[in-house]
């Protein structure tokens, strides 16, 4: 048996050894929030959350470049397609700047109700360890930021073939940050109609992924445009390359998944869901357009599959927070009839040369999915039909009144002898197909 001092002595020097340990690992021990701590007001970053925004933002971009300038562009003529490309192309860089600039902080800026103020211009006060929700800011604001650019491209299917370049930029600019960006601000920053303590409506506004924010005030804004600007000279010709079309529609598709997935801003079973809703709402869509379009002409068109697919991803995108399978398959299962069915009320009944179908796919799909989560029980008919309300007549006049000054910069359409030639030329000295070289 060792004698008691020996044990004590060993003791003793056992303990200054863990207190030296503890001294000089010190600089590695980090605080852990404990679970009392949680959800009192302590952002945590989260890091799958983080790495999935950041992939969905990716795919959210992918839509516009370059999905979105892959499926116009193969629907309109040969000699009008690096137009197209040329705008979208052009809005992607535009809007980003202009959302640093200034749209970020109008949308998601400590505001009131109507707009976030400037406070957030260019980023002001937001850093890498700034925190929004699990993730980091300056990765909220650049997943937005893919919103807000591919919000104001898809208008430029109302106006394909005709319109100046000019027109194009300063339009699509002061609409982003003069309609778009306040009424995101209404819905998804805590304005207006977000059931805040200010709201118009108690419940506030059910819109997950943009059927009001993108698609309503997108579609809107393409049929005032399209009325104004007048029809094409020639409509008369087809699709120049329904393969392209279907490319970008296929690219859209898989985009979506960031689009309505990354919109739940959590790698979690809200995410999931979105996920496969959108892909069943697509689904059901195409092949419901094809159906009804079969019936009707007794073939079924590549063209109008595709279009399909775009008319149940726009009314899936509201609900897709909060519906389920089935749901989904009756959403898109309507979606492609009523919007092909809207495609000829425009062209034939209103007389409107929205050329590539804006308001009948986008609008019409984005009203649809935002009226069925009333339907379904997942929001308040008052709030959604309150918000369709008060947001088209902000659209509406923002829209007259933004065309009216960008049409004394820069006029509205071309002359008609530019038009005849094709805008790749006209406009750009370019061709997209050189069959001599």
């Amino acid at each position: 048996m060792r004698p008691k001092i020996n044990q004590y002595r060993d003791c003793l020097v056992f303990d200054r050894m863990i207190a030296l340990l503890l001294l000089f690992s010190a600089p590695a021990i980090r605080f852990v929030p404990s679970k009392a701590n949680i959800g009192r007001g302590i952002p945590k970053m989260n890091g799958a959350d983080t790495a999935w925004i950041i992939v969905a933002t990716a795919l959210v971009l992918f839509m516009t470049l370059p999905g979105l300038a892959l499926f116009y562009g193969g629907l309109v003529r040969a000699r009008n397609v690096l137009s197209v490309f040329m705008q979208c192309f052009s809005i992607a860089c535009l809007m980003s700047i202009l959302w640093l600039a200034a749209g970020y902080s109008i949308a998601f800026g400590d505001g009131n109700a109507y707009w976030g103020g400037l406070g957030k211009a260019f980023l002001n006060g937001v850093d890498a360890d700034t925190v929004s929700g699990t993730i980091p800011e300056v990765l909220f604001f650049a997943f937005q930021m893919t919103f807000a650019i591919i919000t104001p491209a898809l208008i430029v299917g109302a106006y394909v073939e005709r319109i100046g370049y000019g027109f194009v930029m300063l339009f699509s600019g002061l609409w982003m940050l003069i309609c778009y960006a306040p009424v995101a601000h209404w819905i998804w920053g805590g304005g207006l109609l977000a059931g805040e303590e200010w709201s118009l409506f108690a419940d506030g506004v059910n819109d997950f992924a943009g059927g009001i924010v993108v698609h309503q005030t997108a579609g809107i804004a393409a049929l005032i445009l399209a009325a104004m600007l007048g029809a094409r000279k020639d409509k008369s010709k087809p699709p120049h390359n329904p393969g392209m079309v279907m490319i970008g529609a296929a690219m859209l598709w898989v985009g979506w998944f960031g689009f309505n997935g990354g919109s739940q801003l959590a790698a979690d079973g809200g995410a999931a869901m979105a996920l496969t809703v959108t892909h069943i709402s697509a689904a059901t869509a195409s092949l419901s357009w094809a159906l009804y379009e079969r019936v009707r002409y007794g073939k079924a068109s590549l063209v109008g599959m595709v279009t399909g697919t775009i008319a149940g991803l726009a009314s899936i995108t509201p609900a897709s927070g909060s519906v389920g399978p089935v749901e989904a398959l009756i959403i898109g299962a309507i979606a492609g009839v009523l919007c092909q069915v809207m495609c000829d009320v425009v062209k034939s009944g209103l007389k409107i040369d929205d050329t590539l179908d804006v308001f009948a796919v986008h609008g019409i799909g984005g009203i649809f999915g935002i009226l069925m989560l009333a339907v379904f029980g997942h929001a308040s008919w008052t709030a959604q039909l309150g918000g369709l309300v008060v947001v088209g007549i902000w659209t509406t006049i923002t829209t007259v009144v933004i065309i009216l000054i960008a049409k004394a910069v820069f006029g509205l359409r071309v002359d008609e002898e530019d038009e005849h030639t094709g805008l790749d030329l006209a406009s750009h000295g370019e061709r997209a197909y050189d069959m001599t070289s």
